[in-house]
């Protein structure tokens, strides 16, 4: 019998500029998603929870709340980004080309725009990324660049003792 460790995430020296991951986990937005985080992040926009209210607006139907399309993409990309972060330093340029609804189903791929060591701390690097969420046309719904802190190989709690 042979035991196989899983995927740990990658590490500062993994990261290559102009290397492009394509996170492997989609997800459909439900209406409860949409209600729930909307609710749960006092957001009092009827747009994103009252249906009879956004069958009113030009769209027809409520519009997923893009702190919610933030957060889902993001967190997408965790498994190839920032499973061993040790900080985030940044999020900017942030851009919501195409509305997302409930029903869609989002994927996501994130580019390594830089990776540099760390002036100060010796057991991280310095990584950015420009991660874009895409839904099942293939339209661009949100980008944004993430500056964070990953450890490097064989440093952080996994190696603590």
């Amino acid at each position: 019998m042979v035991t196989h460790l899983g995927w740990h995430g990658r590490y500062y020296e993994d990261f290559v500029v102009g290397d492009v991951y394509e996170h492997p986990l989609g997800r459909t937005v439900t209406t409860t998603d949409n209600i729930w985080f909307t609710l749960l992040t006092q957001n009092t926009a009827p747009l994103h929870f009252d249906h009879e209210y956004a069958a009113r607006t030009e769209f027809g139907r409520p519009l997923v709340n893009s702190a919610f399309t933030l957060a889902l993409v993001a967190g997408q990309s965790v498994t190839d980004v920032s499973q061993n972060v040790f900080a985030n330093l940044g999020w900017t340029d942030v851009v919501l080309p195409h509305p997302v609804f409930e029903g869609d189903t989002i994927r996501s791929r994130s580019e390594v725009l830089e990776a540099r060591e760390s002036k100060s701390r010796p057991n991280v690097g310095v990584v950015t990324v420009r991660t874009e969420g895409l839904n099942q046309r293939g339209e661009r719904v949100i980008s944004f660049k993430r500056t964070l802190l990953v450890y490097k190989q064989g440093h952080g709690p996994r190696f603590a003792s």
